[in-house]
């Protein structure tokens, strides 16, 4: 029989997504575990797998769309089925009226039985074959004229999605100039592509064009001079300030939602260390002198956060409700910055990693973190973050959980400062400072402070990071 196909929940605690591109087609054959569609949830693209076989018998949900998480999206015929079924199987699963909808733009609907509001109207609008004397009659009678059809103005809204809005902006492409072709003219991203595409197909134009004189236009008539008493009022009160009104697309929601709730339901507590890395540096100078790829303070930092949880094993947990976990390896979300807000995509298994690596997964994750394109297994788990501000100057910071973790590692900028050796004398040494956000329902002051010292030894001794 015919099967419902239901948006999944795609992300921890999500109530609704949206299908960004549909990878099959009505009529198509599908098999198991083949990848029929790329949702678009708060902070990734994520390929979603059918989990029956059988044929497309209709799309529900246009491209662009979002959607309630349980909402139905598609129907899969089984081998034999004709297109009534599809509405078979929506009635009994009391989904056909708002499956229906979704499916396709509404049709123009019939047209109301003539009444006195709207005879006028009608014979503005169809020719005429009775008397004029009939027709002045008719029109003669009281009637409220109807509001007339809208009208699109180039300041209208343009419908695309979060992604291809980013997308536009990080390539310079006004969305009002490409042609939508989704539902309703909602600009998806093959339009965007195919848009770029024939731009850079357009050789340049050979000239400006010539320029048309403008008409000539009457001066309007100069207006008195203001009485005084409008002079003062003008220059006393308050004036207009400019401004621009962002809306929130659903990353920005997400990250609004989920910092509001760790800050107010999870108790936040600091711990800040100084630590010394000029062997540090001078280590990963010498290492950048042959290794295939640039090796930065934050590969050295990740290394170091994943030897101080295999240190200190009781910090690598998190909060279940009514238990911790512990973790026998070092899974680390790093946080991103993208143009839509920020992502922490995981890094598994930091503890075996070698350093290169450690670079190179970074370096991979954070590319595809900025197209939007990372997968949803990526962002999910970890027991620990790190957020480096140090490439902006940024000397200290304290950073906000993200639940269930345990805590966050918020890394500042490497500076050159004074410092008292070990012989007691003062001397000058690169510090960077760290603060350790715990949580305080997993770890308690003694164990985080153990923690912290754990990551400064190492940090401290960057040899042992290798090793």
């Amino acid at each position: 029989m015919a099967e419902i196909i239901r948006m999944p929940e795609v992300m921890a605690g999500a109530t609704e997504a949206a299908i960004q591109t549909w990878l099959v087609q009505p009529g198509a054959s599908v098999a198991v575990a083949q990848t029929i569609a790329e949702i678009e949830t708060e902070k990734a693209i994520v390929e979603f797998p059918a989990e029956f076989a059988g044929t497309v018998g209709r799309l529900l949900v246009p491209e662009g769309d979002s959607v309630t998480v349980g909402d139905p999206i598609l129907v899969l015929l089984a081998e034999g089925e004709e297109e009534g079924a599809v509405d078979a199987a929506l009635a009994a699963a009391g989904g056909l009226a708002s499956s229906a909808a979704a499916s396709v733009p509404a049709a123009p609907a019939p047209p109301a039985a003539t009444t006195e509001a709207t005879v006028p109207q009608a014979v503005a609008d169809t020719p005429s074959t009775q008397p004029a004397g009939d027709v002045a009659s008719v029109a003669t009678a009281p009637a409220v004229p109807p509001a007339p059809a809208p009208v699109p103005h180039p300041g209208d809204r343009l419908f695309a999605s979060p992604l291809v809005r980013r997308l536009a902006a990080q390539n310079g492409v006004a969305l009002a100039d490409v042609p939508g072709t989704g539902p309703n003219g909602r600009v998806v991203r093959r339009d965007l592509e195919r848009h770029l595409e024939a731009a850079a197909s357009v050789p340049a134009p050979a000239g400006p064009a010539p320029v048309v004189p403008a008409p000539v236009v009457p001066a309007p008539p100069v207006p008195a001079p203001p009485a005084p008493e409008a002079i003062v009022a003008a220059t006393t009160g308050p004036a207009a300030a400019e401004y621009e009104d962002i809306p929130l697309d659903r990353m920005r929601r997400a990250i609004a939602r989920r910092l509001t709730e760790s800050k107010s339901t999870v108790p936040h507590f600091y711990l800040v260390a100084d630590c010394r890395v000029d062997e540090l540096l001078a280590l990963r100078a010498r290492v950048n002198e042959s290794a295939p790829r640039k090796i930065s303070v934050n590969d050295f930092t990740l290394k170091a956060v994943a030897a101080a949880l295999v240190d200190v094993p009781e910090a690598n947990a998190i909060w279940n409700g009514d238990s911790i976990r512990r973790f026998a390896s070092v899974d680390l979300a790093v946080a991103v910055a993208t143009d839509g807000g920020l992502t922490t995509p995981v890094l598994r298994g930091v503890e075996r990693m070698p350093l290169s690596v450690v670079s190179a997964t970074i370096a991979e994750l954070a590319e595809r973190a900025r197209a939007g394109r990372l997968k949803q297994h990526e962002l999910e788990g970890g027991s620990f973050s790190v957020s480096n501000l140090g490439m902006y100057g940024t000397t200290q910071f304290s950073a906000i959980l993200n639940p269930p973790q345990s805590g966050i590692l918020a890394v500042g900028a490497a500076q050159r400062r004074p410092v008292v050796g070990a012989d007691g004398q003062l001397d000058v040494g690169t510090v960077m400072t760290v603060t350790l956000s715990a949580d305080h329902r997993v770890l308690d002051g003694a164990l985080a402070g153990e923690w912290l010292a754990a990551f400064q030894r190492r940090i401290e001794n960057p040899l042992s990071i290798l090793i």
